[in-house]
């Protein structure tokens, strides 16, 4: 399912697209294996019962399920990463979740970055504007231009919950596109682009899948620095062991460059561990 030169362009500007129904026929089959993870581990974050105050997260987390993991090599996976980062692309890794509340705005990265990455969201529930649906700010993601960048003070600010008073308003006023989305409807946008979400309970679900750019050979020191930042996650290795025991060559060759270069990974972690109560949570 490669992107058409109009959908390419639509990203490039905006920052996002969305695909409703995409995976409708395997909606059933991707909650239970999401379920199943969460239960393996707990129920909530750091293997303990969810708790409807704070948000759950796991990372690697497609990775410990062999279904779940075949979804990076579903055309309708891989098709689309490659018409945006070539077919050598790097898959980073995914993280499920139970949301609780408002999520504030903000970009996951918006610092300079030489490598294009994005990532891939599926909404497990029902959601809509009301009830937490993804809201983007089209072209926010565009680092160095003028309406983008000043945005960014709010993703900035000590209380983010209310940075929006810059501009007079509440945090779910700011103008932005609301996606509602159907268990599987898939979306996808650009690390940079800003997005919140706003009215959801206390156990959204959702699962994310993340890719990047292959790294050039010079720039590999650049990639052992991106890979560090799994440390606060508490990540031995750059993929979990189903992720890599059940790859064919085609699913290789998008991990076999971070693969490559992890081996740091494990004191970075160790380190995290005996400074951190927990791992991250986001």
């Amino acid at each position: 399912m490669r992107l058409t030169e109009q959908q390419v362009r639509y990203f490039d500007t905006f920052g996002f697209l969305s695909f409703p129904g995409l995976f409708a026929g395997e909606a059933e089959r991707i909650s239970d294996a999401f379920e199943g993870i969460w239960t393996a581990h707990g129920g909530g974050h750091d293997g303990r019962p969810h708790d409807h105050m704070r948000r759950s997260a796991l990372a690697e987390f497609i990775d410990q399920d062999e279904y779940l993991s075949s979804l990076i090599d579903d055309p309708r996976i891989d098709d689309v990463a490659a018409s945006l980062l070539g077919d050598d692309y790097n898959y980073t890794g995914s993280d499920g979740n139970y949301y609780v509340g408002n999520t504030q705005w903000h970009s996951d990265r918006y610092t300079p970055r030489k490598y294009t990455s994005f990532k891939m969201a599926f909404y497990l529930d029902p959601v809509t504007h009301e009830s937490g649906c993804l809201r983007v700010i089209p072209g926010s993601h565009k680092m160095g231009d003028a309406f983008a960048d000043s945005l960014q003070p709010v993703a900035q600010q000590p209380r983010p919950e209310q940075a929006p008073t810059m501009w007079g308003i509440e945090p779910d006023q700011v103008p932005a596109l609301a996606l509602n989305t159907q268990p599987g409807d898939l979306i996808m946008f650009n690390h940079q682009t800003k997005h919140a979400s706003f009215g959801g309970g206390t156990r959204r679900r959702m699962f994310t899948l993340n890719f990047q750019e292959r790294f050039d050979e010079a720039d590999l020191p650049l990639l052992r620095d991106e890979i560090a930042e799994a440390a606060r996650f508490w990540r031995l290795r750059a993929y979990g062991d189903v992720m890599i025991r059940t790859a064919g060559p085609g699913r290789m060759r998008h991990l076999e460059q971070r693969l490559a270069n992890d081996s740091h990974l494990p004191e970075l972690t160790r380190k995290a561990q005996e400074e951190m109560e927990e791992p991250s949570r986001s």
